[in-house]
């Protein structure tokens, strides 16, 4: 009977090996699937007088061949690679509304700019002036469509937010589901190997959207947490998570992952407190990514509008009245905040802002303890500018504009302000009509006719640029601030307008001026020094807010005379004027975004965005390297290898075939000894 026991058992225990490697060769393909082994024991032996007599072979246990290590490695890993890799996959959409080429934005600012120079070389030429108004519209409409195709992206990461919110909840409840079956299976002393197989494969899914931690409990159920501390799955629950508008600054664009656990308040997590996953690279995309680009697509076309408006109103049209504004451009944005403070930033007054300082960035007024002072943060690079209450701030001009506030905040509070938002999609073209386009000077200017220097007219035009004594710095005043020379009693040689006298050291006096004049070339600007005043050729001269260039030495004595281009002596000879079509023209010239020129600063707006997306293209594939890495570490453990099972089989197949053929020796010895004992 022993040695029928010991066939019987070997039998037994091959088979259960030959069904576990055709199990795994099997399970090949099957996804987070880890190799299985047969684990063999002997059995205890039987005493007798020779010694202990071996009773064959036990399965003592099915091995589930897996390293908790890698696999929370590979998991982790894993979760970092498929944030990058989404992140960097918008991050080339986002740049493609950056792309260059004659359809590109930067080519319509460019045609743009450079349709001023017929209107320069023909001012009184319709078609020139039409051909102005056209660019315009073309470069107004190619920004709002840049605008809302940013609109549509962050609508289709908006989407799969939320269809990656209700993926993770289903996950759980599936990991939930699952813990509940291995505690129970758990209770019988042997581990449930595909049962923990399935739940990894659900934990390393879930982390593909979010990445997780886990602890494990006494009932062999495992808790995963998301953000350090939230409780995604805790034994047989689950947590929902959702996508939602930020609390703190509703409406504002920005999105959060939420938790709602019953009976408790939403709790928000950022991209910063989620670590990897899908929905952690679409939040640092939209929050962050989508909101720079649109940032600096909006600071380009509130710049371009609010500065070409600007000089468009110092000049005069065909019709002899001053410029109306060439752009729609937003007038004005106010803070966001769930407190007290109401204050708001406006573009309508040119003396509030600086287009040629704006910094693509949204920005918070965070109030103290007190909620009378705090700090102005620009959230782009977290520079502070600190204020000790809203009127100190309303004086304070912070990278070209000035916050105003009209209520207080509480303590504490925050007030967010994004002043270009809506700039691109609210831009749009205002003038149609050819003899609407403002290009001729309101003033003209005169070498007096006894001169015997060789002074000469390089330039002359409206800056709306005056001298403002209470805070003594040169500000941006508007048409308001353009002082007219007074007209002169015909004719004009008998006097009036603004007259420049030179004396014999090169040096002038000022009459009919109603301001001192500035140095623009001081930083900051200035008032000139003088009387007398210094003069030096080819450099501007900034009185009243108009400015004039002169080249040449002048004689004692010499004279020019500034007038108003309107004054009825002169009849319509300002229509023939092209100055302020040339200081149109310049602006293309002028530093406008971080440094760069009007012409460069699309180039530098493409250069950011191409610069973000190469680095996330990078980190992109960094992380996916390494994910590739750990997971092969984690399937040279865990993974099939055909090979390997079909020389098992071929080993376990001998060896069953052996023990059958003990069975077969074991049954023939037997039925001889029972012939035997019979006779």
């Amino acid at each position: 009977m022993g040695l029928l026991n010991v066939g019987a058992r070997a039998l037994m225990a091959n088979q259960v090996a030959l069904q576990t490697a055709g199990n795994n060769i099997a399970n090949v393909n099957t996804p987070g699937y880890s190799r299985q082994t047969v684990a063999l024991q002997t059995v205890q032996g039987q005493f007798s007088g020779a010694g202990y007599i071996g009773q064959g072979v036990d399965v003592r246990t099915i091995l589930r061949n897996q390293s908790e290590l890698l696999t929370r490695q590979a998991a982790a890993a894993g979760s970092v690679s498929a944030g990058d890799t989404v992140r960097a996959q918008r991050l080339s959409q986002l740049q493609e509304i950056f792309g260059g080429g004659p359809t590109g934005l930067g080519a319509a600012i460019t045609d743009m700019m450079n349709a001023f120079s017929d209107v320069v070389a023909a001012p009184t030429d319709l078609s020139a002036r039409t051909l102005v108004l056209t660019r315009m519209d073309e470069t107004a409409s190619r920004m709002r469509t840049s605008a809302d195709r940013i609109n549509e992206i962050q609508y289709t990461v908006t989407e799969e937010l939320k269809n990656s919110a209700n993926t993770v909840n289903s996950l759980a409840k599936q990991m939930a589901a699952i813990n509940e079956q291995i505690a129970r299976a758990t209770g019988n002393g042997q581990t449930p190997n595909d049962l923990l197989d399935q739940r990894e494969q659900v934990i390393r899914e879930i982390n593909q959207y979010v990445q997780t931690t886990q602890i494990p409990a006494d009932d062999g159920t495992i808790g995963l947490f998301v953000g350090g501390s939230q409780p995604l799955v805790l034994g047989t629950t689950a947590t929902e998570v959702a996508v939602g508008d930020s609390g703190t600054f509703p409406s504002s664009g920005q999105v959060k992952l939420l938790f709602t656990r019953p009976g408790s308040p939403a709790i928000e997590l950022d991209e910063n407190m989620l670590g990897g996953g899908s929905i952690s690279g679409l939040l640092r995309f939209n929050n962050t990514d989508l909101a720079e680009g649109r940032n600096l697509l909006g600071r380009m076309a509130l710049a371009i509008g609010t500065t070409l408006n600007y000089q468009q109103t110092l000049g005069l049209t065909l019709d002899g009245v001053a410029g109306k504004p060439l752009f729609a451009t937003t007038p004005s944005v106010p803070g966001l905040t769930l407190g007290t403070a109401v204050g708001s930033i406006s573009f309508t007054n040119s003396a509030s802002f600086s287009p040629t300082e704006f910094a693509a960035s949204d920005y918070e007024v965070r109030f103290d303890a007190t909620g009378v002072g705090g700090q102005v943060v620009r959230l782009s690079d977290g520079e502070t500018t600190p204020f000790t209450n809203i009127a100190t701030l309303a004086t304070t001009q912070i990278d070209g504009l000035t916050f105003n506030f009209t209520a207080t905040g509480t303590a504490n509070e925050r007030v967010l302000f994004k002043p270009f938002g809506t700039a691109a999609s609210d831009m749009k073209a205002l003038v149609y009509s050819p003899r609407d386009l403002a290009v001729a000077n309101p003033i003209n200017a005169a070498m007096g006719t006894s001169n015997s220097g060789t002074l000469q007219l390089a330039g002359l035009q409206a800056t709306g640029i005056t001298w403002n004594g209470g805070t003594g710095q040169a500000v941006n005043s508007g048409i308001g601030g353009l002082s007219m020379p007074p007209s002169p009693v015909p004719p004009a040689t008998t006097g009036g307008g603004v007259v420049l006298t030179f004396n014999a050291s090169g040096q002038f006096t000022l009459s009919g001026n109603a301001n001192p004049p500035i140095d623009m070339a001081a930083n900051p600007p200035q008032l000139l020094a003088g009387p007398p005043y210094a003069y030096t050729s080819g450099q501007s001269i900034h009185i009243d807010g108009w400015s004039i260039n002169l080249k040449g030495s002048p004689k004692a004595g010499d004279t020019v005379t500034i007038g108003n281009a309107k004054d009825a002596q002169y009849g319509d000879n300002y229509t023939r004027n092209a100055g302020n079509a040339t200081a149109l023209m310049n602006l293309r010239d002028v530093k406008m975004f971080d440094e760069s020129t009007l012409s460069d600063g699309y180039a530098s707006a493409m250069a950011q965005v191409g610069t973000r997306t190469q680095s996330a293209l990078f980190a992109s594939d960094l992380s996916k390297s390494i994910a590739v890495n750990l997971e092969n570490d984690r399937t040279a453990v865990s993974g099939v290898n055909l090979d390997e099972e079909a020389a098992k089989l071929l080993q376990y197949q001998q060896a069953y075939q052996a023990s059958a053929k003990m069975l077969q020796i074991a049954q023939s010895v037997f039925d001889t000894l029972i012939q035997n004992l019979g006779r």
